[in-house]
């Protein structure tokens, strides 16, 4: 009885229904959290998320001219995924997580669009001056300890600042989508080593397409501020464009569909 039980508790977990009524409840609960608490946590999330772009700038200083092409990528991508996996299994407040997880308590009427902006607003604030922060720590101890230098920078910041704005903005949509299905995937998984496996998945996902990613992306960028390379209006333009390419796609391709399926579908 005891195995059976257990059995039909993780098929009810695991299944649209039992996702969705998780994510409605986490969503809410950090929707109802006091603003000094998101803050504290969106800026522990964008501090702890800039080591993926460090460590990605330490595997160009180290792969030059020795490694592939596709080594480089494949190294690169994984780079990149180490800060997600800290952020994410370490429970801190990342704001294109809540460009799904926090609409969908709004969608199904518990919560109001006023809590919602105010989650996003304080969240998205904290996490793009927590990784600032990171980056300028990161654009001095870098060369200093021989990790890293501005050529290093470069090769990490300029692939999110040579598109124009309508392929910024596409590739953004595109971030903001896999983000959100990182959110239902990780509610799904019930251990810790699932639910890191999905983060580094579709993290590495985002990283060796070099998709941009508001907050991650704004470390990137940021050490090439940092070095000379990228003007600031050129990072401004990256933030804008990948922040609303980011929303739109988690909560257009996320959001509102997984909510409408297994609402609507009858799950």
């Amino acid at each position: 009885m005891g195995d059976a039980t257990a059995s039909t508790s993780t098929d009810e977990q695991t299944s649209s229904t039992g996702i969705l009524g998780q994510q409605l409840e986490e969503g809410l609960n950090e929707l109802e959290r006091a603003t000094d608490g998101l803050a504290l946590s969106g800026l522990s999330a964008g501090l702890d998320i800039g080591f993926g772009p460090l460590l990605m700038a330490v595997v160009v200083s180290l792969a030059a001219g020795e490694w592939s092409a596709p080594t480089v990528e494949i190294a690169l991508a994984n780079a990149y995924a180490v800060g997600f996996v800290f952020v994410v299994i370490g429970r801190s407040e990342l704001f294109t997580e809540h460009t799904t997880l926090a609409v969908l308590p709004v969608l199904d009427g518990r919560a109001t669009l006023g809590s919602l902006a105010r989650l996003w607003g304080v969240v998205f604030a904290a996490n793009v001056v927590g990784g600032a922060i990171f980056a300028g720590i990161a654009a001095v101890v870098a060369p200093a300890y021989g990790l890293a230098d501005a050529a290093a920078f470069e090769a990490v910041a300029t692939p999110l600042v040579a598109h124009g704005n309508a392929a910024l903005f596409a590739g953004a949509v595109l971030a903001g989508w896999l983000m959100g299905l990182m959110s239902w995937l990780v509610a799904a998984a019930q251990e810790t080593l699932s639910r890191a496996f999905f983060v580094w998945l579709v993290a590495a996902t985002i990283g060796i397409a070099h998709l941009p990613h508001c907050i991650a992306g704004s470390v990137e960028v940021l050490l090439g501020v940092a070095s000379g390379v990228v003007s600031p209006v050129a990072y401004g333009r990256f933030l804008a464009f990948a922040t609303a390419g980011n929303v739109l796609g988690g909560v257009v391709f996320v959001s509102l569909l997984k909510y409408g399926h297994v609402v609507r579908g009858g799950d």
